[in-house]
């Protein structure tokens, strides 16, 4: 993944938390690691893990984060 497409992923994404992307897609929430940017993952609305290739640890950390923050982010029809 280029420079330019991560900036263009952070520049829309809904919320930027410790340095992953979380951005609302076919309702549900693509997740993007920004600083390795090959680590994603896709989950439910409620928080339901979809799809993902990162390791169980971050995972954890990624799923505690949107469970923790996810209020803040910003709704489609707001």
């Amino acid at each position: 993944m280029s420079e330019k497409q991560i900036e263009e992923i952070a520049e829309n994404a809904d919320m930027i938390i410790n340095n992953y992307a979380f951005t609302r897609k076919d309702g549900n929430i693509s997740i993007l690691n920004l600083r390795k940017p090959n680590r994603a993952m896709v989950i439910s609305e409620n928080g339901k893990l979809l799809e993902t290739n990162m390791d169980e640890i971050e995972q954890v950390i990624v799923q505690n984060i949107w469970k923790k923050d996810s209020e803040y982010m910003e709704k489609a029809d707001a």
